[in-house]
Protein backbone atom coordinates (compact mmCIF):
# COMPACT_ATOMS: atom_id res chain seq x y z
CA UNK A 1 0.00 0.00 0.00
CA UNK A 2 2.73 2.02 0.95
CA UNK A 3 4.74 1.94 -2.39
CA UNK A 4 1.51 2.76 -4.16
CA UNK A 5 0.91 5.51 -2.15
CA UNK A 6 4.62 7.55 -2.78
CA UNK A 7 4.34 6.37 -6.00
CA UNK A 8 1.18 6.94 -7.51
CA UNK A 9 0.66 10.40 -5.18
CA UNK A 10 4.68 11.54 -6.59
CA UNK A 11 3.18 11.12 -9.98
CA UNK A 12 0.28 13.37 -9.39
CA UNK A 13 2.56 15.78 -7.67
CA UNK A 14 5.00 16.09 -10.30
CA UNK A 15 2.13 17.04 -13.01
CA UNK A 16 1.08 19.40 -10.58
CA UNK A 17 4.34 20.77 -9.59
CA UNK A 18 5.12 21.26 -13.24
CA UNK A 19 2.49 22.93 -14.37
CA UNK A 20 2.75 25.38 -11.23
CA UNK A 21 6.43 25.91 -12.10
CA UNK A 22 5.48 26.82 -16.05
CA UNK A 23 2.58 29.24 -14.96
CA UNK A 24 4.23 31.19 -12.42
CA UNK A 25 7.65 31.27 -14.87
CA UNK A 26 5.05 32.46 -17.99
CA UNK A 27 3.21 34.95 -15.32
CA UNK A 28 6.80 35.98 -13.68
CA UNK A 29 7.83 36.61 -16.95
CA UNK A 30 5.66 38.76 -18.89
CA UNK A 31 2.75 40.58 -16.77
CA UNK A 32 0.43 40.44 -20.15
CA UNK A 33 -0.15 36.73 -19.88
CA UNK A 34 -2.98 35.50 -19.88
CA UNK A 35 -3.80 32.26 -17.49
CA UNK A 36 -5.81 29.45 -18.56
CA UNK A 37 -8.15 28.28 -15.40
CA UNK A 38 -9.39 25.71 -17.89
CA UNK A 39 -5.99 24.20 -18.51
CA UNK A 40 -4.93 24.10 -14.67
CA UNK A 41 -7.94 22.51 -13.66
CA UNK A 42 -7.26 19.83 -16.74
CA UNK A 43 -3.81 19.54 -14.96
CA UNK A 44 -5.17 18.77 -11.77
CA UNK A 45 -7.73 16.45 -13.02
CA UNK A 46 -5.17 14.57 -14.89
CA UNK A 47 -2.56 14.21 -12.44
CA UNK A 48 -5.36 13.54 -10.02
CA UNK A 49 -6.34 10.90 -12.07
CA UNK A 50 -3.49 8.83 -10.78
CA UNK A 51 -5.00 8.81 -7.40
CA UNK A 52 -7.89 6.45 -8.93
CA UNK A 53 -5.11 4.26 -10.87
CA UNK A 54 -3.34 4.16 -7.78
CA UNK A 55 -6.09 2.88 -5.68
CA UNK A 56 -6.92 0.54 -8.68
CA UNK A 57 -3.21 -0.72 -9.49
CA UNK A 58 -3.54 -1.89 -5.24
CA UNK A 59 -7.03 -3.21 -5.41
CA UNK A 60 -6.26 -5.38 -8.52
CA UNK A 61 -2.70 -6.37 -8.45
CA UNK A 62 -1.91 -6.34 -4.16
CA UNK A 63 -4.94 -6.82 -2.43
CA UNK A 64 -6.99 -9.62 -4.79
CA UNK A 65 -9.32 -7.26 -6.47
CA UNK A 66 -11.06 -6.50 -2.84
CA UNK A 67 -10.85 -3.35 -1.34
CA UNK A 68 -13.30 -1.42 1.40
CA UNK A 69 -14.19 2.32 0.75
CA UNK A 70 -12.59 3.25 3.53
CA UNK A 71 -9.35 1.59 2.09
CA UNK A 72 -9.65 3.17 -0.76
CA UNK A 73 -10.46 6.59 0.49
CA UNK A 74 -7.57 6.47 2.82
CA UNK A 75 -5.21 5.60 -0.24
CA UNK A 76 -6.51 8.58 -2.25
CA UNK A 77 -6.39 10.97 0.33
CA UNK A 78 -2.58 10.47 1.21
CA UNK A 79 -1.79 10.00 -2.55
CA UNK A 80 -3.27 13.58 -2.01
CA UNK A 81 -1.38 14.73 0.47
CA UNK A 82 1.87 13.48 -1.03
CA UNK A 83 0.91 15.37 -4.22
CA UNK A 84 -0.05 18.35 -2.15
CA UNK A 85 3.22 18.33 -0.24
CA UNK A 86 5.41 18.53 -3.35
CA UNK A 87 3.57 21.25 -4.62
CA UNK A 88 3.43 23.35 -1.46
CA UNK A 89 7.26 22.37 -1.29
CA UNK A 90 8.63 23.04 -4.52
CA UNK A 91 6.28 25.82 -5.05
CA UNK A 92 6.90 27.85 -1.93
CA UNK A 93 10.98 27.10 -2.50
CA UNK A 94 10.56 28.48 -6.09
CA UNK A 95 8.78 31.15 -4.90
CA UNK A 96 10.54 32.81 -2.37
CA UNK A 97 14.31 31.71 -3.80
CA UNK A 98 14.09 31.99 -7.78
CA UNK A 99 11.35 34.36 -8.12
CA UNK A 100 11.58 36.19 -5.11
CA UNK A 101 9.90 39.25 -6.88
CA UNK A 102 6.68 37.16 -8.39
CA UNK A 103 3.97 38.67 -6.28
CA UNK A 104 4.82 42.41 -7.74
CA UNK A 105 4.67 40.85 -11.21
CA UNK A 106 1.44 38.88 -10.15
CA UNK A 107 -0.38 42.08 -9.10
CA UNK A 108 0.68 43.97 -12.15
CA UNK A 109 -0.80 41.03 -14.12
CA UNK A 110 -4.00 41.10 -12.01
CA UNK A 111 -4.37 44.87 -12.23
CA UNK A 112 -3.59 44.77 -16.49
CA UNK A 113 -6.26 41.57 -16.07
CA UNK A 114 -8.70 44.12 -14.48
CA UNK A 115 -7.76 47.15 -17.18
CA UNK A 116 -8.51 44.16 -20.11
CA UNK A 117 -12.34 43.26 -18.14
CA UNK A 118 -12.99 47.56 -18.33
CA UNK A 119 -13.28 48.19 -14.38
CA UNK A 120 -13.05 51.41 -13.80
CA UNK A 121 -10.22 53.56 -12.32
CA UNK A 122 -11.57 53.56 -8.07
CA UNK A 123 -12.14 49.58 -9.22
CA UNK A 124 -8.79 49.28 -9.81
CA UNK A 125 -7.72 51.31 -7.34
CA UNK A 126 -9.65 49.25 -4.98
CA UNK A 127 -8.43 45.59 -6.67
CA UNK A 128 -4.79 47.54 -6.20
CA UNK A 129 -5.20 47.70 -2.73
CA UNK A 130 -6.60 44.51 -2.02
CA UNK A 131 -3.52 42.94 -3.64
CA UNK A 132 -1.35 45.07 -1.55
CA UNK A 133 -2.98 43.80 1.58
CA UNK A 134 -2.57 40.28 0.15
CA UNK A 135 1.22 40.78 -0.97
CA UNK A 136 1.64 41.34 2.59
CA UNK A 137 0.17 38.37 3.63
CA UNK A 138 2.37 36.23 1.49
CA UNK A 139 5.47 37.72 3.01
CA UNK A 140 4.63 35.27 5.82
CA UNK A 141 5.62 31.84 4.78
CA UNK A 142 3.16 29.89 7.13
CA UNK A 143 0.16 31.93 4.92
CA UNK A 144 1.70 30.38 1.75
CA UNK A 145 2.26 27.47 2.52
CA UNK A 146 -1.73 26.93 3.82
CA UNK A 147 -3.01 28.77 0.78
CA UNK A 148 -0.70 26.36 -1.44
CA UNK A 149 -2.12 22.90 0.71
CA UNK A 150 -5.77 24.89 0.02
CA UNK A 151 -5.32 25.29 -3.84
CA UNK A 152 -4.65 21.50 -3.79
CA UNK A 153 -5.91 19.40 -1.46
CA UNK A 154 -9.96 20.22 -1.51
CA UNK A 155 -10.10 19.32 -5.09
CA UNK A 156 -7.74 15.99 -4.69
CA UNK A 157 -9.88 15.05 -1.74
CA UNK A 158 -12.88 15.03 -4.18
CA UNK A 159 -11.01 12.94 -6.48
CA UNK A 160 -10.08 10.57 -3.78
CA UNK A 161 -13.85 10.12 -2.47
CA UNK A 162 -15.04 9.66 -5.72
CA UNK A 163 -12.39 7.17 -6.91
CA UNK A 164 -13.15 5.40 -3.30
CA UNK A 165 -16.39 5.15 -4.63
CA UNK A 166 -16.09 3.98 -7.98
CA UNK A 167 -13.56 1.32 -7.06
CA UNK A 168 -14.87 0.11 -3.44
CA UNK A 169 -15.64 -3.71 -4.15
CA UNK A 170 -15.42 -6.03 -0.90
CA UNK A 171 -14.90 -9.95 -0.76
CA UNK A 172 -18.43 -11.02 -1.51
CA UNK A 173 -19.14 -8.79 -4.77
CA UNK A 174 -15.35 -10.31 -5.61
CA UNK A 175 -16.57 -13.96 -5.49
CA UNK A 176 -19.79 -13.26 -7.37
CA UNK A 177 -18.76 -12.07 -9.81
CA UNK A 178 -16.36 -14.61 -10.26
CA UNK A 179 -19.11 -17.35 -10.80
CA UNK A 180 -20.66 -14.84 -12.98
CA UNK A 181 -17.84 -15.20 -15.22
CA UNK A 182 -17.28 -18.83 -14.90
Amino acid sequence: MRKNILLFGSISGLIITTNLIIMMTKCNNNPEFESNDTLGYAAFIVAFSFVFFGIKNFRDKQNNGIITFGQAFKMGFLMSVVAATMYVVIGVTYYYVFIPGFFDQYIQHVLYEAKLKGLTEVEIAEKAKEMAEYKELHKNPLFVILISYAEVLPSATVIALISALILKRKAGLEAAAENQRS
